[in-house]
C-alpha cells in the first residue's frame, strides 16, 4: 500500500510538470499567432499582385516562348518543402511531410528543405538535399526566400531542373490547417483574358516584354515562397497551440483521476492502520 501511494505521488508530480510545460508553449504559440496572422496577410498581398504582373506579361506572345513558360523533360524536378523546426504541433509536420513524400516521383529529383524537421526527414530517407542554407524555418527571411527564388531560378533557366513544386501549409483558420502543392515553373499558359483585364500591348516595357518578364519571374518566385512561408509559419502556430491546449486538457484530466485514486489509497492505508491498532488493543 505504501509502494502504491509512493508512486501515485511521483507520477501526479510527473504530469503535473507536464501540464506546466504544455500551458506554457501553448501560452508562447499564442503570443506568436497575432504578429504571423499579420505578415500571413501581407504576404498573401504581396505574393498576389506579383502573381496579376506575371499573368500580364504572361499572356504576351513573346513570353510564352520563354524558358520559363515552356515544359520539358529529361532533368529531375526540385521539390520546395517548408515544414517546422520543431515538434509538439501536432500533425503539421507529418502532414505536410508525408504529401512532400508523394510529390517526389522521380527517383533522381531533389529537394529543398525549409525546416529542420523537412531536413531530418529527408536526410534519414536519402533524398537528395539541392542545399541545406535554409533549414531554419523561422529565421529565413524575405532577404532570404529571394536569395533562394534567384538561385532556382538560375538552375531553371540552365536546364539543370525541369520543374519546380512549392509544398507548404496554408492556414485557413486557427482550426484547420491544409497541406499544399503548388507548381511554380513551368509556369502554366495563360487563360484567355476577360475584356476588362489589362494587356501587355496597353502597357510600355522597356526594354521589351519577354525583358521585363525574365526579369520578373525570380522576384515573382521569392514572393510566393516568402508568402507560403508565412502561411506554413501560421499554420504551425495554430497546430502548436491547438495541440499544447489539448495536452494541456488531458494533463488537468489525468491529475484528477491519479488525485483520486492517490486519495482512495491514503483512505486504505489509514484505515489498515487502524485496524491494525483496534486489533492489538483487543488482544
Amino acid at each position: 500500500m505504501g509502494g502504491d501511494i509512493k508512486n501515485l505521488r511521483a507520477r501526479i508530480k510527473s504530469v503535473d510538470s507536464t501540464l506546466h510545460l504544455t500551458s506554457a508553449m501553448g501560452l508562447v504559440a499564442s503570443s506568436k499567432i497575432r504578429r504571423a496572422g499579420t505578415a500571413m496577410q501581407n504576404g498573401r498581398q504581396y505574393a498576389a499582385a506579383l502573381e496579376d504582373t506575371v499573368k500580364t506579361l504572361a499572356s504576351s506572345p513573346e513570353c510564352r516562348r520563354t524558358p520559363y513558360m515552356t515544359p520539358r523533360d529529361g532533368a529531375p524536378e526540385t521539390v520546395i518543402v517548408i515544414a517546422g523546426d520543431r515538434g509538439l504541433a501536432g500533425g503539421y509536420n507529418s502532414n505536410v511531410l508525408r504529401l512532400a513524400a508523394e510529390t517526389l516521383t522521380g527517383e533522381e529529383n531533389c529537394v529543398v528543405p525549409i525546416g529542420k524537421k523537412a531536413g531530418e526527414y529527408f536526410r534519414h530517407r536519402g533524398v537528395e538535399l539541392l542545399t541545406e542554407d535554409w533549414l531554419t524555418a523561422e529565421n529565413l527571411s524575405v532577404g532570404g526566400c529571394f536569395t533562394l527564388a534567384r538561385h532556382l531560378a538560375g538552375l531553371y533557366r540552365s536546364g539543370q531542373v525541369d520543374a519546380i513544386e512549392l509544398v507548404f501549409t496554408r492556414w485557413n483558420s486557427l482550426l484547420s490547417q491544409e497541406p499544399c502543392v503548388l507548381r511554380l515553373l513551368p509556369l502554366p499558359q495563360p487563360e484567355k483574358p476577360a475584356a476588362s483585364d489589362k494587356r501587355p500591348a496597353d502597357i510600355l516595357y522597356e526594354p521589351d516584354c519577354a525583358t521585363v518578364f525574365n526579369a520578373m519571374i525570380p522576384e515573382y518566385l521569392g514572393g510566393v515562397i516568402y508568402g507560403a512561408l508565412c502561411e506554413s509559419l501560421a499554420s504551425e502556430l495554430s497546430a502548436r497551440r491547438m495541440a499544447m491546449d489539448s495536452a494541456t486538457q488531458n494533463a488537468d484530466e489525468m491529475i484528477d483521476k491519479l488525485n483520486l485514486q492517490y486519495n482512495r489509497a491514503r483512505q486504505g492505508s489509514i484505515t489498515q492502520e487502524l485496524t491494525e491498532i483496534v486489533a492489538g488493543a483487543e488482544e
